[in-house]
């Protein structure tokens, strides 16, 4: 197995690329960290926070010498971020990417053995590089999409280094990875930002959001997103997505035809499955 990397690189330093500077420093105890964004107020904030140990002028000045790579930009935003990174790293470095979907990332970069997809299942209410933190990705799953040509020792040194910061890289195919996140991440982000434009695009919505009690407040949590981020996710998924609404959508009728047709039995039955699941979902969650 290599040895923990000495340099590591960090492209893109909001939330997730500053968590990932912090967990370096304190975790790994090998590394330096090299920082570049394209905004030199928030490299500034994040040298000044302890993120990053050098706020680098440039991509190519960040990755120099980097044995791994973290691209940490928006999704749509990413393709030509990696493309850059990779063209300034050196023939024995990995380089990773921390966006939601991967399926067209893997297609357009996965030629080369140097990259290798990656996600990590965590985030925070604060966006920006203040509210970073070295335990972000404490017992977080870190999905990884290596291909047949990604390089061996390069893939350990990824895990190895993401394992460091208290994370469980787990590997998984491109698209599948995409099927998964569009199921259970993002179609309840889109059911969260439905719900709250339908009240708020009815007459008294105010009035209604008001009078909302916790169970609002809790369903529709994830609607605060940040909105470009969003919009990149859902065009860059949105075949994936568009399947598991028309899915969802099925189910939707189906309860509506069990209301018209008066059918307590039908309805009775559908909600208690919903509670079922979710009460041996969250039993199997709590043992892991």
């Amino acid at each position: 197995m290599p040895a923990p990397p000495g340099r590591i690189a960090v492209l893109g330093i909001g939330l997730i690329g500053g968590s990932i500077g912090l967990a370096a420093a304190q975790r790994v105890a090998s590394a330096d960290v090299f920082g570049y964004d394209p905004d030199p107020r928030a490299a500034a904030r994040a040298k000044h926070l302890g993120a990053i140990d050098v706020a680098a002028d440039s991509i190519a000045e960040a990755c120099e010498g980097a044995e791994v790579i973290f691209c940490a930009a928006p999704v749509g935003a990413l393709s030509e971020l990696i493309e850059k990174a990779l063209a300034a790293a050196g023939p024995e470095t990995v380089v990773t990417d921390v966006g939601s979907t991967k399926r067209d990332l893997v297609a357009r970069h996965g030629g080369d053995p140097r990259f290798i997809g990656g996600h990590p299942l965590t985030g925070a209410e604060t966006a920006g590089v203040e509210g970073a933190r070295e335990d972000l990705f404490v017992g977080a799953r870190w999905y990884l999409t290596p291909t047949e040509i990604s390089g061996g020792l390069l893939y350990d040194r990824l895990q190895r280094t993401i394992a460091a910061f208290g994370a469980r890289p787990q590997a998984i195919d491109a698209e599948a990875r995409d099927r998964l996140m569009a199921t259970v991440s993002h179609l309840p982000h889109l059911l969260a930002f439905s719900m709250m434009n339908s009240v708020t695009g009815q007459e008294h919505g105010d009035d209604f959001l008001s009078l909302a009690g916790p169970g609002f407040r809790d369903f529709t949590r994830i609607a605060a997103s940040d909105p470009k981020v969003w919009r990149d996710i859902l065009l860059s998924n949105r075949d994936e997505l568009l399947a598991q609404s028309k899915l969802f959508q099925q189910t939707l009728r189906t309860f509506a035809q069990a209301m018209q047709q008066g059918d307590a039995q039908a309805l009775e039955d559908m909600v208690t499955l919903a509670s079922e699941t979710r009460a041996h979902w969250r039993m199997g969650a709590k043992r892991k």
